[in-house]
């Protein structure tokens, strides 16, 4: 997500400079027109805006207070924008750190991917204040389309409205992998099974578009199943904290740990739906119109 990112920052005429842990996306950062920075330190000590694009809690955390982190080097009046799917917990005492240096701080979680990373099309859930978003419309207007940001609301909206977005993909994955593996089992074939759900009031986007990677036999390798769990293990700790009833997503939860206890740490956002077939004995394929 973040090279493309920041090539779009480029062309937009900011002036960028970025770094990774891995000293190899020097020659490609550095070829999107960016300099590249040694440290985060290095990087928080000359940003006026600073944006985080991580895999999780953790990173974040290790790159802004870590040994070497960014923080303690930002200067007060500058801004750090996280961009990660972070979880409200981890992320605030961060936030409160910030603004003790004067820092201003927004989340915005990306939704999109990265093949709308590239064309420039992100959308943002973005939490903080309305006031320091506006100061900063430039850098969201290179990134993404203004329709698709939406301000949610006050510190900690922005990353519970990513979580909760995931969550429902997440859901509907396994409720339309079940309802399909029950109805080929039933005697329907997928293909006329597929076609009468996408026309019917039970459709969805997931339905619609994300089926055909599956029935493609493609997991989506996009996005690690560990990480998939560990944001469905946030969302369903904060729905326990704040006393909501939650069995339902508790279930899908409970059945992507089932899913990374099978396959590991391995890259696919639908392997949950690969552990259902396997205890179905049956794969979800070749169900686009026509397809047998």
């Amino acid at each position: 997500m973040g090279m493309p990112m920041c090539a779009a920052l480029v062309r937009a005429g900011h002036v960028v400079a970025a770094h990774d842990l891995r000293p190899e996306r020097r020659a490609q950062v550095r070829g999107n027109g960016a300099r590249w920075a040694a440290t985060a330190a290095e990087l928080g000590a000359a940003a006026d805006v600073l944006i985080t694009v991580l895999p999780g809690p953790r990173e974040v955390a290790e790159a802004m207070v870590g040994t070497g982190g960014a923080l303690r080097a930002m200067r007060a009046g500058t801004t750090w924008i996280d961009m990660s799917s972070n979880a409200p917990a981890s992320a605030e005492p961060i936030r409160l750190l910030a603004v003790e240096r004067g820092v201003d701080v927004l989340e915005a979680p990306v939704g999109g991917g990265v093949a709308a990373a590239e064309e420039g099309a992100l959308s943002f859930f973005v939490g903080g204040s309305a006031a320091v978003l506006d100061r900063h419309r430039a850098v969201f207007d290179a990134l993404g389309e203004p329709r698709h940001l939406v301000h949610v609301g006050g510190p900690g909206t922005g990353y519970t409205t990513k979580l909760l977005v995931n969550l429902l993909w997440f859901g509907q994955a396994i409720a339309t992998a079940e309802a399909l593996l029950l109805g080929e089992r039933a005697g329907i074939e997928l293909g006329v099974l597929r076609g009468a759900l996408a026309d019917s009031a039970a459709s969805s986007r997931f339905i619609r578009r994300d089926l055909d990677a599956l029935f493609d036999g493609d997991y989506k390798t996009s996005f690690g199943l560990d990480r998939c769990w560990e944001e469905l293990a946030n969302v369903t700790a904060q729905a326990r904290e704040l006393g909501v009833p939650f069995e339902l997503s508790n279930l899908v939860e409970a059945i992507h740990r089932r899913a990374l206890s099978r396959y590991g740490p391995v890259d696919g956002e639908l392997l949950a739906v690969a552990l259902l077939e396997e205890e179905a004995g049956t794969a979800l394929r070749s169900a686009r119109p026509g397809g047998g």
